[in-house]
């Protein structure tokens, strides 16, 4: 994953926690903020909460990379560009990717059908 396409700075992080939308999965808590690029940006926390050890919280951010990547198609469909940081849970340690997969595209599709009302409810208020 290119830095260009990664949250690095905390104020960026703090930036989309206060102003995002959170929606929760059964595997990770994902917050959405739009911002004004060009493309998606990934950030990625995994506390000391989820795990002790610094492989498994390394080998969960591994496993968030590759399943945004799979994802890719699906979360580019959305109309706007977002910044997503993406919190693990302790429950992510035991699944395979394609359960990861499956929770992170659920929580897409919530993003896309709630994207779309808006749009549908704006377009009722214009005369």
């Amino acid at each position: 994953m290119p830095k260009s396409i990664s949250l690095r700075k905390s104020q960026e992080f703090r930036t989309v926690y206060e102003k995002g939308k959170r929606l929760d999965g059964h595997f990770i808590t994902v917050f959405v903020s739009p911002n004004h690029l060009d493309c998606h940006r990934l950030g990625i926390t995994a506390s000391r909460k989820v795990s002790l050890r610094a492989v498994d919280r390394n080998r969960l951010k591994r496993l968030i990379r590759e399943t945004f990547r799979l994802s890719e198609i699906v979360v580019s469909s959305t109309e706007k560009r977002y910044d997503w940081v993406i919190n693990v849970k302790r429950s992510l340690l035991k699944v395979k990717l394609a359960d990861s997969l499956k929770d992170f595209q659920r929580l897409i599709s919530c993003l896309a059908i709630e994207e779309e009302s808006k749009t549908y409810q704006a377009g009722q208020e214009k005369p």
